[in-house]
């Protein structure tokens, strides 16, 4: 229960639709109810006609009485599925946009912090599990709880010693069986899950790199591999599936029990009279329609550990309302400059400033170019930028505004043109709307004459409604990365961001995509991440970031005349070393 203590995921949703909760409870009360009752006047009217009654009139309340029941069964059971799924689709309508709204909100802090196989088991489970957990193991739960209740108060005016003894043997049913699946079954289902979550992950893995296994021969250990995963699952659902037969099979016998036990008390109570026989039928009948209910309370409780495991997933998502509890400002005038003022920044997990006491002053239509090895905070200081993290100490403020107060602006301020820009499996036309989706025809035509593949596309059959296929992969490189930067060039932003755009190609693609690049941002402010100095020229500052502090500092021009370590990196670049 500790799960649910801080739960924002179930528990408001309980209070929030409680009246519709309350109908559906009612329903399924309502709808066994009528079933046992069915089957009660059903036993009395059987026993009262083999007597041969002289009149109809003695029965006929029993007639009606059966009709009634055996119509109001159907109806309150229909009533209850329509408003159980009623409630639980308005539960998964805020479900799906609460998570899309966490991970739209946090996205590349998610993508950082969750493997894709996380992100599938997340998306394509957790939601579906959370709205099972109402279906399957809260409604079934109470509504026994309910009919229990009726039961054994109900007996307990007629006969407190029989009363007693189903208190016991409902009990089981309604507590033990739970019990034992939640400790075996239970387990096991968790376990499958795992194994399907590292599935997952093994498998986005395995198609990333498919060309890597194919290249190293290596075809039948990849089949082998998943398919020992898959035959790992399979053999935890076939014992789920054997534990649940028995299951089933020993409730069975317990409601068998109960009959016997509900037989024996009656012929032992109702035979004084010809009459009173009558009634032993109707009260041993009526124990069969409950016994579905409790055995869907064992199936359904079971699934608990996986239920809270997703849960937790769920709640351990930032929250969108979270994130955006800054208050939100607005710029109230066109960028002007971008400052870092003594940013300090240290990962949660880790020991070591990964920034320094960085200051920097960007303005606007400025180009500056960070550099310096792997691992010394390029990335980081980028992730500052965006908001993507905030810093330990210092600030970074977009015309005198802090960037966490600014996120709402984020799409508006900054375009980013990263290593590997993604295209979806759709036309080029769209894929280049995405940086604005009110853009014509003619705009979109613009910006590709800008980034010069206006004769690629026109020698294409379809031209702008050409699919471009998933990830791209009808085009090259460096074509990818033009489609990107026309998006961006749509998207019309102050402030571009280059993340190593050009790590992927080859030397001439690269100089001749970094002169695009420069001269279709001339009027932007750009911050561009590399790793080397190809192209270096067109910025106005050159930063070098190294143990997490600027380690050289100025224009091109004044690092090549003054700083023997950037000449000799230079002209490396250049193959003269």
């Amino acid at each position: 229960m500790n799960v649910l203590k801080n739960d924002t995921w179930v528990m408001p949703y309980l209070r929030k639709y409680k009246m519709l909760l309350l109908l559906v409870l009612a329903l399924g009360f309502l709808t066994l109810f009528s079933g046992s009752a069915l089957m009660f006047t059903s036993g009395y009217l059987i026993s009262k006609c083999a007597t041969h009654p002289f009149n109809i009139l003695l029965v006929y309340p029993a007639i009606v009485l059966t009709r009634a029941f055996g119509i109001a069964r159907p109806v309150f059971r229909y009533a209850e599925r329509l408003s159980a799924h009623n409630w639980v689709l308005r539960i998964v309508s805020n479900f799906r946009k609460k998570l899309y709204d966490s991970v739209e909100s946090t996205a590349v802090a998610i993508r950082q912090k969750h493997q894709t196989g996380s992100l599938l088991t997340l998306l394509a489970d957790d939601i579906e599990h959370i709205e099972n957990l109402y279906l399957t193991t809260v409604f079934p739960i109470v509504t026994g709880i309910l009919v229990y209740v009726f039961v054994v108060v109900g007996l307990g005016t007629i006969n407190w010693p029989f009363a007693l003894l189903m208190l016991l043997l409902i009990g089981i049913l309604m507590f033990v069986m739970p019990l034992v699946s939640v400790l075996v079954n239970g387990a096991n289902e968790f376990k499958q899950k795992q194994i399907q979550k590292g599935l997952y992950t093994k498998l986005t893995d395995s198609v990333l790199g498919l060309s890597d296994w194919l290249i190293s021969g290596r075809q039948a250990d990849f089949m082998q591999e998943h398919l020992e995963t898959s035959n790992q699952i399979f053999g935890l659902r076939r014992r789920d599936k054997n534990f649940q037969w028995l299951r089933d099979l020993l409730s069975q016998i317990v409601i068998g029990i109960i009959a016997i036990a509900t037989l024996i008390w009656a012929g032992k109570t109702m035979t004084d009279s010809q009459n009173a026989a009558n009634w032993i039928a109707a009260f041993v009948l009526c124990i069969f329609p409950l016994d579905q209910t409790f055995i869907n309370i064992a199936q359904g409780v079971s699934e608990w550990p996986t239920y809270r495991e997703s849960i937790k997933r769920v709640n351990a998502l930032p929250q969108a309302s979270d994130e955006n509890a800054v208050e939100q400002s607005k710029l109230q005038t066109s960028f002007e400059r971008l400052a870092i003022n003594n940013v300090d920044f240290q990962y949660a997990d880790g020991n070591q400033l990964v920034l320094n006491q960085l200051n920097l002053q960007i303005k606007a239509g400025e180009k500056i170019a960070l550099l310096g090895p792997s691992g010394t905070g390029k990335s980081t200081l980028l992730k500052l930028i965006l908001g993507d993290e905030l810093p330990t100490n210092g600030s970074i403020q977009i015309n005198g505004i802090s960037i966490d107060r600014l996120q709402s602006e984020r799409a508006n301020l900054f375009g980013v043109l990263d290593q590997q820009p993604y295209l979806f499996d759709t036309s080029i036309l769209n894929n280049i709307r995405l940086g604005n989706l009110s853009a014509t025809e003619e705009q979109v035509r613009a910006v590709l004459e800008e980034v010069e593949l206006t004769p690629l596309i026109d020698s294409l059959p379809a031209g702008l409604h050409t699919q471009v296929q998933e990830a791209g992969t009808r085009f090259s490189g460096g074509e990818q990365q033009r489609l990107a930067l026309a998006r961006i060039l749509l998207q019309d932003t102050p402030i571009i961001i280059l993340d190593e755009p050009t790590v992927a190609l080859d030397p001439i693609t690269e100089q001749h995509l970094l002169k695009t690049i420069f001269k279709v941002l001339e009027d932007k402010t750009v911050i561009w991440v590399t790793h080397h100095l190809v192209g270096i020229n067109y910025v106005d500052q050159v930063r070098f970031i190294e143990h997490g502090q600027f380690d050289m500092s100025g224009t091109p021009q004044e690092l090549y005349a003054n700083s023997e370590r950037f000449k000799r990196l230079y002209e490396m670049d250049r193959g003269r070393v």
